[in-house]
């Protein structure tokens, strides 16, 4: 492959990708409990989380909402288990589980306690 393919498959990746991440951004979903009650829900910060890790930015996702990785990585796990049969793979994902679950509760009760919660 010439170095010309070679930056033109790259240039054209990269484009791609800005433009599935400007769609996402242009795309989310209204969350009803904040649209209706102006309450945040144990979700809400989940798409704007993921989107500014797309766009490379690990810090703010973290601070939108700190189980976004976790529950991605999970995501990405469990098709690759269902596939290869891990031998511990069920408990492990049971347990990944209830990590993420402990994260988005703490989260959620650190935002009540620090009137995060509505705007």
């Amino acid at each position: 492959m010439s170095n010309y393919s070679l930056s033109l498959t790259v240039i054209s990746s990269t484009t791609a990708w800005q433009n599935l991440v400007g769609w996402l951004e242009g795309h989310m979903l209204t969350c009803p409990s904040r649209k209706w009650l102006h309450l945040d829900c144990p979700g809400c910060g989940l798409q704007r989380s993921v989107i500014a890790l797309f766009r490379g930015d690990l810090r703010t996702s973290l601070q939108l909402y700190p189980a976004a990785i976790p529950l991605l990585l999970l995501l990405g796990f469990i098709p690759l288990h269902l596939k290869y049969d891990f031998p511990h793979g069920a408990t492990a994902i049971k347990y990944w589980q209830g990590g993420v679950a402990v994260i988005i509760v703490v989260f959620y009760i650190y935002k009540i306690v620090n009137h995060k919660i509505a705007y």
